[in-house]
């Protein structure tokens, strides 16, 4: 128990006499989440100086040296992601990720499996235990998931790396996150049993990490000075391991590093034991170790890790008149029509802002020219239709057709459009402008190229640092379209914005190649099979004569 006298802060300093008093009121983790709300509350109006409960909190203290580093801490987008012997991929690779990323590859390459496993990484940062069988995602038991040769002399696992840059363009510092899987108590669910979490500059060596082994159990913490272990005990022993399978949040709302065990900071000091070859832990060590603790827990109560919206690749089928009901998002996009609904009743104005986005990219991909809702009745409680509309030479104007008298396309583009044109804060749990993450299993279904297309520029145009997209497709068309925006300047979008992974199969395993574009949008580093289907076929097609037998289609 923590004498009040002795109190510190989560930086390693002697609380003040204010904030001593707080000592025996609700717990660490709850008092974190309701300073996250005072910070969320006072960011736009003080963006460069600290929330003042923070500085009541911290008064008199000598200020932090990675205080101004963990509050940068995770930003929008990750920017790379490292997996090994998970599914189709043994060796231990590493992925770009960007702004906007596109996967490409043949059937069964991993592409949905990649898709899946970050959608999963998302469950750590929103208090939920990692599932592997959410939907539109069902990998199976734990066996499934592991590569096939994982374990060949030891446990099976398979673990997977993300890093993170923070929004703050002013911020080079980076976020990791580490986990190894492996079986649960009955030997079918996949579960993590280590995480390491890291900060430091992008490229460089890490400033401050801690790794949780709940196998062990351990605890290990380190600077670039050394590596120390944590003092061990039973009570933290029996939580654990329950703690490191559930998530982070409530990880770290854990007394992990006995912080608060201790009468004070020389006490904890004297407890850690160095590894060999490392010098003893100081103060400025301890201080490092309570920002990385403290800060990542504040940054999942605000909301700074994304949002995922992921997409199934069929969406919802139309009906010629909605009835109604309560809805929350769904990877089908069956809350779609409700959610205009309920938007053009409710929300005029919110309405007519996405009423003329939707209609834009409408006509730039040719599905239609309107859109509107026809309400048989003025509350929401009353049945609707969703209908469109396009016009003819000299603009006239067609008649109004239902979702069930126009080309499937258009109602299986509806949900992912309406999704990435919306604004944030018309949504009631997005009221805080969360960055988002969009997971999009081929998006061009059903849809004519030029339409497919157009969905490329609308990619280009929506991407960016709090908006995240990872499009898993097949379209040639959608492709080229980004490359072409890209080389045009057309959306803003950067060539370093974009991210091309291709995956090609090689005998049981797969291998991720990270492609860039450069100013003219050319593809950059591309392997030998790299769409050489299309060249065989353009082959094939131009000079008869040179098509190999093994390219003829036989009868």
């Amino acid at each position: 128990m923590v004498t009040p006298h002795k109190a510190l802060n989560r930086c390693g300093q002697p609380r003040t006499e204010r904030a001593q008093t707080r000592i025996h009121q609700p717990s660490d983790h709850a008092r974190s989440f309701r300073i996250a709300r005072q910070r969320q509350a006072t960011r736009a109006s003080a963006t460069a100086q600290p929330h003042p409960a923070a500085g009541r909190r911290i008064a008199n203290a000598t200020p932090c040296p990675m205080m101004n580093a963990c509050r940068n801490l995770p930003g929008a987008a990750m920017h790379s992601i490292t997996i090994e012997n998970f599914r189709c991929f043994g060796e231990r690779q590493t992925a770009r990720l960007a702004p906007l990323t596109l996967l490409m590859g043949e059937n069964s390459t991993g592409k949905t499996s990649f898709l899946a496993l970050l959608r999963v990484l998302n469950d750590f940062f929103h208090n939920d235990v990692p599932d592997f069988k959410k939907l539109p995602y069902d990998l199976g038991s734990f066996d499934e998931i592991a590569h096939c040769q994982s374990g060949q002399g030891g446990e099976k696992t398979f673990s997977v790396e993300i890093a993170s840059l923070p929004a703050l363009p002013r911020s080079q510092d980076e976020w990791k996150l580490a986990v190894r899987f492996g079986k649960n108590t009955d030997g079918i669910a996949s579960v993590p049993v280590y995480l390491r979490i890291s900060l430091g500059g992008k490229g460089k060596e890490e400033d401050v990490w801690m790794t949780v082994d709940g196998e062990s159990p351990s605890i290990k913490v380190g600077t670039r000075r050394g590596t120390w272990d944590v003092p061990n005990d039973k009570k933290l022993q029996h939580r654990l391991m329950p703690a490191i399978q559930h998530n982070i949040i409530q990880l770290l709302g854990l007394d992990l590093d006995n912080l608060t065990a201790v009468r004070n900071s020389s006490d904890f000091i004297d407890m850690c034991k160095p590894e060999k070859g490392s010098p003893d832990v100081t103060m400025n060590d301890l201080k490092k170790f309570k920002c990385l603790k403290g800060e990542i827990l504040i940054r999942c109560a605000i909301g700074e890790f994304p949002r995922v919206f992921a997409s199934a690749p069929v969406r919802s089928q139309p009906r010629r008149t909605y009835d109604p009901m309560g809805y929350s998002l769904d990877p089908e996009g069956h809350y779609v029509p409700m959610f205009l609904a309920r938007l053009s009743l409710q929300k005029p104005k919110e309405w007519a802002s996405l009423k003329q986005s939707l209609e834009n990219f409408g006509r730039s991909s040719g599905l239609f020219d309107e859109i509107t809702i026809r309400n048989f009745g003025k509350i929401y409680r009353n049945p609707f239709q969703v209908q469109v509309r396009k016009s003819g030479k000299k603009q006239v104007k067609g008649p109004w057709r239902n979702l069930m008298d126009v080309g499937y396309g258009v109602s299986q583009a509806l949900p992912i459009i309406t999704e990435l044109l919306r604004e944030d804060a018309d949504y009631q749990e997005s009221r805080n402008s969360r960055p988002r993450q969009f997971l999009l299993q081929q998006p061009e279904v059903h849809l004519h190229p030029s339409a497919q297309a157009a969905l490329g520029s609308l990619f280009c145009q929506v991407a960016g640092p709090r908006r995240q997209l990872i499009v898993e497709t097949h379209s040639d068309h959608l492709m080229d379209r980004v490359r072409m925006d890209v080389r045009d300047g057309v959306s803003g979008l950067k060539p370093e914005d974009v991210s091309i992974l291709f995956f090609e199969r090689r005998g049981l395993d797969v291998r991720i190649h990270s492609l860039r574009l450069d100013e003219q949008g050319n593809v950059l580093g591309a392997p030998d099979g790299y769409r050489q289907f299309f060249m065989d076929e353009m082959t094939r097609s131009l000079w008869p004569e040179r098509s190999s037998e093994g390219s003829k289609v036989e009868a």
